[in-house]
């Protein structure tokens, strides 16, 4: 199993502080899809981060990146459109409580 990280870029700065109702529904489809993953054992992490670009990251597990491409592109953020999604391997090296 690899690790991956995604990141959904938002469609302005400042986002958060902008968010539409409509947005907001999508959000937390997308924290509900985010929970289903930690839930399945395939989410590390996830959140997002704050400043004027609020870019949001997970930190996942795939096989391989056909698999990891397809965990990106079934998040709600971005099926609806909302969020522009990055795709990077990555190798978690350090985490608290993990030899």
């Amino acid at each position: 199993m690899s690790e991956w990280i995604y990141f959904i870029h938002p469609p302005r700065e400042r986002f958060v502080e902008t968010i539409s109702a409509e947005e907001t529904s999508i959000m937390r489809t997308h924290a509900g899809h985010l929970s289903d993953l930690l839930e399945a054992g395939v989410l590390i992490l996830a959140g997002p981060t704050f400043g004027d670009v609020n870019t949001g990251v997970a930190v996942f597990e795939a096989p391989d990146e056909e698999a990891a491409r397809a965990v990106m592109m079934s998040d709600p953020a971005v099926t609806s459109g909302l969020m522009t999604p990055e795709l990077r391997a990555m190798r978690v090296s350090y985490l608290r409580g993990r030899t």
